[in-house]
């Protein structure tokens, strides 16, 4: 059974990365160049392999990352800053990237796995997106697998629709939050949080 189900999932795929293919061939063909030529002959393909990795994460739940969970007596903040992630703008289809700082606050002392977190930051951004429903959604994936006192979610990215073109801005950031439960509702619960976030 496996097996059959081992081969109708690479035929899939193979008919997948086929579509793609001719798609970016055609775009090529669009824009005016020569999909024949010697530097674009293997680009369709390269496009297709690209885009199965970078869109990973479509029909998946950032949720389903967060697989284990520990009881430890830990009742304070939880924070891993500085998680780097790369996702695609769906209005454009060129690249945002930056970093996102996920914090939360246990309840009953309910933790999971530090790489968990990561996990949850890469399913996320790995599919067309945007940047505040990318905060929100690891916000949530949180705050519905672990039932926390509280999550902050806070994302700084820099956006190639921004940057190449339209206004021509680089090095601008945007940021987004998301604060749920104690860290949205107890002002000093909040104030803690964003600080560590912030590194003060």
């Amino acid at each position: 059974m496996s097996e059959t189900v081992n081969q109708h999932n690479k035929i899939s795929t193979e008919n997948e990365n086929l579509e793609v293919e001719s798609a970016i061939r055609q775009i090529l063909v669009s824009i005016g160049e020569d999909p024949d030529r010697t530097g674009l002959l293997l680009t369709p393909s390269r496009v297709a392999r690209m885009y199965k990795e970078i869109f990973s994460g479509i029909k998946k739940d950032p949720k389903d990352e967060i697989t284990v969970t520990y009881a430890e007596n830990h009742d304070e903040i939880i924070l891993v800053r500085d998680i780097s992630f790369y996702s695609m703008c769906e209005h454009h289809l060129v690249p945002f990237f930056g970093t996102a700082h996920v914090a939360y606050l246990p309840k009953n002392g309910i933790i999971t796995g530090l790489s968990k977190l990561a996990r949850v930051v890469e399913v996320a951004s790995r599919r067309p997106q945007v940047q505040e429903r990318m905060t929100t959604q690891i916000a949530t994936a949180i705050l519905e697998k672990l039932n926390p006192m509280g999550v902050a979610v806070v994302i700084e990215a820099e956006h190639m629709c921004m940057s190449m073109r339209g206004i021509k801005k680089p090095g601008s950031k945007t940021v987004t939050s998301v604060l749920k439960g104690i860290f949205q509702t107890n002002q000093s619960s909040r104030q803690e949080v964003l600080s560590l976030i912030r590194g003060i």
